[in-house]
């Protein structure tokens, strides 16, 4: 699913700075992708990767650089990001459909990534993208 970001905003993407060579690592990363809803434990991106968990993790930090728990994050941050700043949805709503599980886990990690609460970041945005 591509997304258009309405203009002057970012077009920052956290998928494309997660660079990973190994074919294992690029099918979790594409599996956490299209799967952000779910809770994605480590257990289940070792899986599509055919590893076993802790060699998943080792290799994916050597692969990328950070954890995988890390990647899923600015993964589900970014996608929620979105849907804040182009939809009318409820930040509950949000929360849900990006794989946070709650507005208190979503808002967590916002003002750890962004510095600012999601209801500001929608603020920020101005006017809705039109779909």
């Amino acid at each position: 699913m591509h997304h258009r970001r309405a203009g002057g905003q970012s077009q920052h993407s956290a998928l494309l700075d997660i660079d990973a060579k190994a074919d294992g690592i690029q099918t979790a990363l594409a599996y956490a992708k299209r799967n952000i809803r779910m809770s994605l434990e480590i257990e289940d991106l070792a899986h599509v990767a055919s590893l076993s968990p802790g060699q998943f993790a080792r290799v994916f930090r050597n692969e990328t650089g950070t954890s995988p728990a890390k990647a899923v994050e600015a993964m589900r941050v970014e996608a929620a990001k979105l849907l804040l700043e182009q939809s009318r949805l409820p930040v509950e709503v949000v929360a849900q459909e990006t794989g946070f599980g709650n507005r208190e886990r979503m808002r967590r990690a916002f003002v750890r990534v962004y510095g600012q609460a999601p209801r500001s970041i929608r603020t920020n945005a101005g006017p809705l993208a039109t779909y």
